[in-house]
């Protein structure tokens, strides 16, 4: 579970709720109208530009991708192909057929070698699982970038059409306040929907895509060499070339200290 996303939506939740609080009814911030306006504004835009069944299964993967933290880190990727390769080396590939790998797609490429297939055909298989699921990513962070950008402009225009009510009505004093609710709270809508939600769940799949990308293309490159049969020492030393320079350096620092002791 990503902590950083749940603990930003609280604390952000938290803040403007504590402003809400401390300045009035909480009742007062609720607009059925208003809320028909954004959201209902917002989802229709992203319906005319991205296909409808798209849309739902780009909300659904950016959620779970947004709010989890399932990747492996790269250093713990390289300690896992390095310990397969030597299992390759001591019992032959057949024995990754018997392992438990919680990395699914270091399990698929695993079950692969063991299936004895040409290294071209896991190569090739691989990276389209790679760029597909890369792909549908993109699509769920465009798809909530869209939201994020429709949502404050959806707020204008309810904001444009509670000015209008209100001053058509400016006879009856009893139709002032409520169109004046809709101005206003339909911009917040749109305000908080955009900068709490949409746009930051957009870069965090960014941000989130280069990491499986990074950490998909590591592991595919590990599994080519696994197949290869190379040595696990050599695996290794090729596949710290994914690490920053820090935790390069740590880890060639860790392995001294364990080949010393």
């Amino acid at each position: 579970m990503d902590i950083a996303t749940i603990l930003g939506l609280i604390a952000g939740s938290v803040v403007v709720g504590a402003a809400i609080l401390m300045g009035g009814d909480v009742g007062t911030f609720v607009n059925v109208p208003s809320m028909f306006i954004v959201i209902g504004g917002g989802f229709s835009v992203t319906f005319i530009r991205f296909p409808l069944k798209n849309v739902f299964q780009a909300l659904a993967l950016g959620g779970k991708v947004a709010f989890s933290h399932k990747n492996a880190e790269p250093k713990e990727m390289i300690d896992k192909i390095a310990e397969l390769a030597m299992i390759v080396r001591r019992d032959g590939p057949l024995a990754l057929d018997n392992l438990e790998i919680e990395d699914e797609f270091l399990k698929k490429g695993s079950q692969y070698v063991a299936d004895g297939y040409d290294p071209e055909f896991i190569q090739e298989l691989l990276e389209l699982d790679r760029d597909q699921y890369l792909e549908r990513l993109d699509e769920a962070q465009r798809i909530y970038k869209s939201i994020g950008d429709a949502a404050p402009a959806f707020g204008m225009i309810g904001t444009i059409v509670g000015l209008v009510q209100m001053l058509s009505n400016m006879e009856d004093p009893s139709t002032i306040g409520p169109a004046m609710a809709v101005a206003l709270l339909t911009t917040l809508y749109g305000a908080l929907i955009a900068n709490l939600i949409a746009l930051p769940i957009s870069d965090k799949l960014s941000t989130k895509g280069k990491i499986v990308e990074v950490a998909q293309t590591l592991t595919i490159d590990g599994v080519m060499q696994l197949n290869a049969g190379k040595n696990p020492n050599l695996i290794r030393e090729m596949l710290v070339a994914y690490l920053p320079e820090k935790a390069r350096a740590q880890m060639m620092a860790d392995e001294a200290a364990a080949t010393a002791t």
